[in-house]
């Protein structure tokens, strides 16, 4: 695997990469890095050539200056493509790297080939992501606005790994998943800015994430990019039943169920995760 260091947009942007022929890009999410990607990886290496930045803000990236949404996401996204000499992707996105996929396949479809989603927020979810029996879950989001936050979960080693632990655990149906790599991940984090960088984005999305659940969100166009979502059969955060209404947002939609797995199937099951990945941008290539 190589790692590289690539400048777009204004900052540096660490970016792994392995394997050869057609490009796919890994858009990771929270509490998570290129890292979260290794399993799936290993697994394809040998059909694709498999790309994993870290998000601005997260891992060995550049930290932004203050809070950076989805759209600065996708727009940091485009240009590291041009800077890597990638006219075209298929994009794999989990989490928050699914937030950022709807905007950048509004802004360019010519540019992808594809997208694969793994559990992610979409505004078909509406209020149901905020209605009371879901504080429980979701507190954390309201919790990262803070500044003390980053104080708090950043005060020792020790702080860090339980709050990047009880995520990774909770979060997870099979509670193994991240065993091996909890440690690298706990580096990560008490790398300096990293719990910050990650925080700012939940405090960019702050107000578009009120907005929906109230219902005065805008209005956005469908997306008609080739689109799979394998959506995890015991995700707590989001339940299956959300999946509902992505038809209003994709147009071009193969949707089904990931029996077995929690929050992170890409972990949890990697060779299934793997094979439905190389399943459907072999099936539309």
């Amino acid at each position: 695997m190589d790692h590289l260091n690539v400048q777009a947009n204004g900052a540096s942007f660490h970016v792994a990469r392995v394997g050869a022929g057609r490009p796919l890009l890994l858009l990771h999410g929270w509490p998570e890095f290129w890292l979260t990607w290794e399993p799936v990886t290993r697994r394809l290496e040998g059909r694709y050539c498999l790309i994993a930045p870290d998000l601005r803000g997260f891992g060995q990236s550049d930290k932004p200056w203050g809070p950076y949404g989805a759209a600065e996401h996708a727009t940091d996204l485009l240009a590291l493509l041009d800077a890597m000499g990638l006219d075209r992707v298929g994009v794999v996105g989990h989490d928050v790297g699914g937030s950022i996929m709807q905007p950048l396949a509004r802004k360019t479809p010519e540019r992808l080939t594809g997208l694969f989603f793994f559990d992610f927020a979409y505004p078909g979810i509406g209020h149901r992501g905020g209605t009371p029996d879901r504080l429980g879950e979701i507190w954390y989001q309201s919790f990262h606005q803070m500044k003390l936050a980053t104080e708090l979960v950043g005060a020792s080693r020790e702080s860090c790994r339980a709050y990047v632990t009880h995520f990774l655990h909770h979060w997870s149906f099979r509670k193994e998943a991240f065993n091996d790599v909890l440690e690298a991940f706990v580096d990560n984090f008490t790398q300096p800015g990293n719990i910050d960088g990650g925080f700012d984005y939940y405090r960019a999305a702050q107000a578009s994430r009120l907005a929906v659940m109230t219902g005065e969100a805008p209005t956005l166009p469908p997306i008609s990019v080739p689109t799979c979502v394998r959506w995890a059969e015991h995700d707590p955060l989001f339940p299956f039943a959300w999946t509902d209404r992505l038809g209003e947002t994709f147009t071009q939609l193969d949707l089904a169920q990931f029996p077995g797995v929690g929050h992170f199937p890409h972990r949890e099951d990697p060779d299934r995760a793997a094979c439905e990945i190389a399943s459907f941008f072999d099936r539309i290539d």
